[in-house]
């Protein structure tokens, strides 16, 4: 597709749009923070104000670079009921409590693992607890809905116009996919959603043109394709699939530390532990686990300053403190349990705790997975955290850690759709980390893994 690629990349706390050219580099960028607004009738996203920011962000973007397509990205866990009008309820937050007041019927209605893959998640994680409490809650608004979609096809479909089904958002620990058969779960069925689903499309099939509003509101060219789209994790392991072979597994870090290990397998997924398989673009299920890392370090670091360093991190493991998960409920194999902090540590060296504990978590979530061969590469927030890079490498010394500096990886990975199935791609600047030699780590992991039973 000639032209740049408008990427709208759509997390939790941001919305971004991205511009990229052919070749990868980023050309334009705006950001600005994704509300969520109180309700009624619930805590839910704010789409108009996204709306008006991508009208305004692609009207700009488009006077200074020709636009060939434009891809969305978004989190996991949201999707859209709408009518011929627009929604029929409110996009909800998944971190909306109320909505585990649904479990006694919901627990009925779940698919085993076995099937989906997908563990008992908190609070609205679940895509399709979201769904089973609107249904509940809102018999009226869900029996007038025309469409289910999940949130990137959300967007396609207000700046093309058509409705579409897509895979990786729908085998993001939904409940609502079966990857082993490559279809929609029994729980689908219960919650009457093959009435709702739209035909399934690939993540980087042209849907159509832009609608002729949109194209008049921001001054596109009324061809510019818009494509499919696809879940933000999937989008960020996309740059590796088209330049490795595996096995190899991603360490996506930021709020979530998210591990994706590519030619692992599923059979030896466990529910209690937050295993998953993710569902890539191609359809094939991904072996993956999470925790909340980004989120329990700056639970732990609290109101302390400063980087951390090695002196720091020799400091903490000579003295014996230790902080023991969990300091965010909301996921990981350690969420039902109350993070505690055992010892004292000088405020200076929270953060140097806060980075030990993350590497640890991740060695402890590498290993259980059975992700032990193959390449880590970090990227996201903790790639730029050296200490933590280090400690991961001196912990698991048969694997090579690699640390990528993409703050824009996981837009870059979806404009990769735009000439999708790209091939022998060339590999992305990453930093080779060498392992230190931390005094007394090996010791303290084991005193840190018997305190956690």
């Amino acid at each position: 597709m000639p032209g740049a690629v408008a990427v709208l990349d759509l997390g939790k706390t941001n919305v971004k749009l991205e511009l990229f050219s052919a070749d990868g580099a980023l050309l334009w960028e705006r950001s600005a923070p994704n509300r969520v607004l109180p309700g009624p009738p619930y805590p839910h996203d704010d789409v108009e104000a996204i709306w008006a920011f991508l009208i305004e962000a692609l009207r700009d973007a488009s006077a200074a670079h020709r636009i060939g397509a434009i891809v969305p990205t978004t989190h996991g866990a949201a999707g859209a009921l709408v009518d011929d009008v627009g929604l029929a309820l409110p996009v909800l937050d998944y971190e909306f409590a109320d909505v585990e007041e649904v479990e006694p019927l919901y627990a009925s209605l779940r698919p085993p693992y076995s099937e989906t893959f997908s563990p008992r998640l908190p609070v609205g994680l679940n895509l399709g607890r979201q769904i089973a409490w609107q249904k509940q809650r809102f018999p009226e608004a869900f029996a007038r809905a025309k469409r289910f979609l999940t949130y990137p096809q959300y967007w396609s479909w207000r700046l093309a116009g058509v409705a579409a089904s897509e895979v990786t958002m729908l085998g993001a620990h939904s409940e609502l996919w079966a990857p082993m058969q490559q279809r929609p779960s029994s729980l689908a069925a219960k919650l009457d959603l093959p009435r709702l689903m739209a035909p399934f499309r690939r993540a980087w099939d042209r849907l159509g043109p832009v609608k002729p509003e949109v194209a008049a509101l921001t001054g596109l060219d009324p061809g510019t394709g818009v494509l499919c789209g696809v879940h933000d994790s999937n989008a960020s392991l996309l740059p590796h699939l088209a330049s490795r072979k595996p096995p190899f597994t991603i360490v996506s870090t930021g709020t979530w530390v998210i591990l994706m290990a590519v030619g692992l397998g599923v059979g030896g997924l466990n529910e209690a532990d937050d295993m998953l398989a993710n569902v890539d673009v191609e359809g094939r299920p991904t072996a993956g686990g999470r925790f909340m890392g980004g989120r329990e370090y700056s639970e732990i670091v609290g109101a302390a300053k400063g980087d951390t360093d090695a002196a720091a991190l020799t400091r903490v493991i000579a003295s014996g403190a230790m902080a023991l998960p969990c300091f965010a409920p909301q996921g990981g194999p350690f969420a039902s349990r109350k993070g505690e902090i055992r010892g004292e540590v000088a405020p200076a060296d929270r953060p140097a705790l806060a980075t030990l504990y993350v590497a640890l978590m991740t060695d402890l979530m590498l290993t259980r997975l059975g992700a032990d061969s193959g390449d880590l590469i970090v990227e996201g927030s903790f790639a730029a955290n050296s200490a933590y890079c280090e400690l991961l490498a001196t912990l698991r010394p048969a694997q090579r850690v690699l640390a990528g500096g993409d703050a824009a990886g996981t837009a870059r990975g979806a404009a990769l759709l735009a000439q999708w199935p790209v091939r022998h791609m060339k590999t992305a600047q990453q930093r080779l980390i060498a392992p230190s030699s931390f005094e007394g780590l090996v010791a303290y992991r084991a005193a840190w893994l018997d305190a956690i039973g």
